[in-house]
């Protein structure tokens, strides 16, 4: 199973992402902002993917700012974005190389689904 760091400002939305990851045998590690999931990234804890929203209310697209960061430090890292709004073209630009969106609201089925691709080898 993978070690996810799961990066949401939105602190019930973050609860029970976690919760249904967990419960998949996965391990966590949580963040409300982008400081506080740098923090972590910088850490010598085993962390193979990165889910993150990708508006943060500190930062209109710092779940953008964050991934690009968080492949600096961890070139490995696997990313899968979550957004509430509507993908730009520009904005797809933006992900880092191999990484997927999950739109929101999103199913349990579908979160399943994106993290099994997210933990694929």
């Amino acid at each position: 199973m993978a070690a996810i760091l799961v990066v949401e400002d939105d602190a019930l939305i973050r609860e029970v992402a976690e919760m249904m990851i967990a419960e998949w045998g996965h391990s966590i590690f949580s963040a409300g902002d982008a400081a506080e999931a740098l923090s972590h990234l910088n850490s010598p804890n085993v962390i193979d993917a990165l889910f993150t929203d990708i508006y943060l209310k500190k930062e209109v697209h710092g779940g953008f700012k964050l991934a690009q960061e968080a492949v600096k430090i961890r070139p490995q890292l696997r990313v899968l974005y979550t957004t509430g709004q509507s993908l730009t073209d520009e904005m797809k630009g933006q992900f880092v190389e191999g990484a997927r969106c999950l739109e929101k609201p999103y199913t349990e089925r579908q979160l399943r689904v994106a993290v099994g691709h997210l933990v694929a080898p």
